[in-house]
């Protein structure tokens, strides 16, 4: 990278990082852009976040908890601070120039999705999830999707990101909430009744699989959040389910919609044979095409890594 190219238009209070002025992506209250690490010579992103002055705790809570693990498959967050005059969160994080892994497959238009990489994908993605539902107490992410899977330069390793919405519960304990957290597609039954635990990740992983074969949303035949809610309740299952040929692939998405009482935790379902390494090669051969525009309808989520 030329980094002549680029203007230095800010450096944290410490001095360490600094920014550049280009704009990786963001959303409404989010930009990210490319920094470096003038210690690590390293490149990093820095997230800029604006925030409401009620939003501080959380967002303070979130950074510290991605601050607190270490672990691959998770995101790690390097240093944060506020900026209380322009009510701006900053989040040194470490840098995916790829994106995420919803752009990385909308960016593949007519290569077609191949299995070893799903496989590869959804291995990693349990790897995160088994490790957050280990911890003590554990952690739910509550908005597992393809949006907040980022993706490596090299497109074979992915790492979980985006924990605004995340929790803590102590083993066996449940999380009791009446309002509904996470993107209507992705959430599991049980978050409507407000009671629910870690395994709504697990259904939330079943829809993300179901999101890298068919390359869209599922649900995509539901015309609002009402409809999805009719159908996730009442345990209909989304049309685009129907386009996964692979038997295998398919036998996981439904375990992962089974009810909370008999649905396999993540570490069970890293054990299925499907994920076991190989160096096989194949290709699903009656999926949606990935042109399909993936559009989100998420409820109450503070903001996403890069959009």
């Amino acid at each position: 990278m030329d980094y002549e190219l680029y203007r230095v238009v800010e450096k944290s209070p410490c001095g360490r990082y600094i920014r550049y002025d280009q704009l990786l992506g963001g959303g409404a209250s989010k930009e990210v852009y490319i920094g470096w690490d003038r210690v690590q010579q390293v490149e990093i992103a820095w997230n800029q976040i604006v925030y409401y002055e009620d939003d501080e705790k959380l967002f303070a809570e979130e950074a510290t908890l991605l601050k607190s693990l270490n672990h691959e498959r998770i995101i790690k967050c390097y240093h944060y601070w506020f900026d209380s005059e322009s009510k701006i969160l900053n989040m040194i994080t470490e840098l995916f120039p790829s994106g995420s892994l919803k752009k990385y497959i909308h960016n593949g238009v007519g290569v077609g999705v191949d299995l070893v990489s799903i496989k590869n994908w959804g291995r990693q993605i349990l790897q995160g999830l088994c490790f957050l539902h280990s911890q003590s107490p554990k952690i739910i992410h509550r908005d597992i999707k393809c949006d907040n899977v980022l993706v490596a330069s090299d497109g074979k390793q992915v790492t979980l990101g985006d924990f605004g919405l995340a929790v803590r519960i102590m083993d066996g304990d449940f999380v009791k909430e009446k309002e509904a957290k996470g993107t209507p597609e992705f959430m599991a039954p049980e978050c409507y009744d407000g009671e629910y635990n870690e395994l709504v990740d697990v259904y939330s992983f079943g829809m993300c699989l179901l999101e890298m074969v068919t390359g869209e949303y599922p649900f995509m035949e539901c015309s609002n959040q009402m409809h999805i809610f009719k159908k996730v309740y009442t345990g209909v299952k989304p049309v685009s389910l129907g386009k996964v040929k692979d038997y295998r692939v398919k036998d996981i998405i439904e375990k992962c919609m089974l009810p909370m009482s008999v649905r396999p935790s993540a570490e069970e379902l890293l054990k299925d044979p499907f994920f076991l390494y190989n160096s096989g090669s194949s290709t699903f051969e009656a999926c949606a095409p990935v042109d399909n525009i993936l559009t989100s309808r998420a409820m109450d989520i503070r903001h996403l890594y890069l959009v």
